[in-house]
């Protein structure tokens, strides 16, 4: 039970805080003149790259700052040999390719450092003499810098990182394959000199016109897949070209392609495409997607003899008259996809008995096998 004294509240109370009796009173925060405390200067501030606010893909390359290099805690390459060939540490969470100490190895002609933390290119002129393959796929990495002295590299993997511009690859001459999959690139360029360049990745980006590559005329295979592209031009010069993948991006028409004799593989599925016109001088072609577009005819495809697969499901064909007269002749064609069509929607327990009346060539209709009787 509390005692009377403890009981007996305080016998003066100010509810303005001016007299509070038995405790201190705090001072006011607010002088006479109404001033709260708080400091407040004017701050003007003056930017000295004010293109950034203008331009969203702005990218102060020159004067980036490097950072503190800390020793890694462990040697993730102790138990290499010093004449090792081939160095592959993946997840291993790397974020300083000094604290490698890579200047040891005499013989690496493969490094792969994939998935791990890395932000900068540096510390790798040391296996200049001997190095032809260089994988930083899944990184931190925004700028390309580091690579000069690579001369020897045949392949660089770039993809997955956070890099918007090409620069700094022309010393390159030797690359035969160059991935940038998954990046901010908004802009195809930087690629003058790579006349050996045979595959180039630039998948999921975000480039909406292809343009400067008429100096790899030895190119085999481009691969722009998932971007903003919204025409098919630029590409003549790349007589060589035998893929070229153009899925999930914005075009409307086939175009572009009439230079490109070589062309065996078209992947151009997920556009916008309302018809086939465009192929008449694609007649190497042998792998044909068109999926999920919106063709309601197979009208153009006739004349491709080599055809051996042809990949149209979720579109607008329906007749199966049509598919017998423009690809019944086809002695190449083994594997069709009409799946999500009207020709498989309208009858589905039909539908494939008719493709077989129809194309009695093919083996695989849709992702089933034909069974041979």
């Amino acid at each position: 039970m509390p005692s009377e004294k403890e009981k007996t509240p305080p016998s003066h109370i100010s509810i303005n805080g001016e007299d509070v009796e038995g405790h201190d009173t705090p001072k006011s925060a607010r002088s006479s003149s109404g001033w709260d405390g708080k400091l407040r200067i004017e701050k003007k501030l003056e930017l000295v790259n004010p293109e950034a606010l203008s331009d969203p893909e702005y990218s102060d390359e020159e004067n980036v700052m490097p950072g503190e290099t800390i020793d890694a805690d462990e040697d993730l390459l102790d138990d290499y040999p010093l004449d090792s060939t081939e160095i592959d540490l993946v997840h291993a969470r790397i974020s300083s390719l000094p604290s490698l100490n890579l200047q040891r190895f005499t013989s690496v002609a493969r490094l792969c450092l994939r998935q791990n933390s890395i932000t900068t290119i540096e510390s790798l002129s040391s296996l200049a003499a001997t190095l032809t393959e260089l994988d930083l796929y899944d990184n931190l990495i925004a700028h390309i810098r580091g690579l000069e002295d690579l001369l020897n590299l045949t392949s660089l993997d770039l993809s997955f990182n956070k890099i918007k511009h090409i620069r700094h690859l022309s010393p390159l001459v030797n690359l035969t394959d160059l991935y940038f999959v998954q990046n901010k690139i908004s802009v195809i360029e930087g690629l003058d000199g790579l006349t050996k360049l045979r595959n180039l990745e630039l998948a999921a980006n975000r480039i909406r016109e292809i343009q400067n590559l008429e100096g790899l005329t030895g190119l085999e295979e481009l691969w722009l897949g998932k971007n903003k592209i919204t025409e098919i031009k630029g590409i003549d010069s790349l007589s060589n070209l035998k893929i070229l993948s153009i899925q999930s991006n914005r075009i409307r028409s086939i175009t572009g392609l009439s230079q490109l004799p070589q062309l065996e593989e078209l992947y151009i599925s997920h556009n916008a495409l309302t018809s086939l016109s465009g192929l008449e001088n694609s007649k190497a072609l042998r792998v044909l997607d068109i999926s999920n577009n919106q063709i309601e005819k197979l009208e153009g495809i006739g004349h491709l003899e080599e055809l051996e697969e042809l990949w149209a499901s979720y579109n607008g064909f329906a007749d199966f008259a049509e598919v017998e007269r423009e690809l019944g002749g086809k002695k190449a064609l083994t594997t069709v996809y009409f799946e999500g069509c009207p020709l498989q929607l309208k009858a589905p327990a039909l539908y494939r008995n008719k493709v077989r009346l129809a194309l009695p060539q093919v083996v695989q209709i849709d992702a089933t096998f034909v069974r041979v009787s």
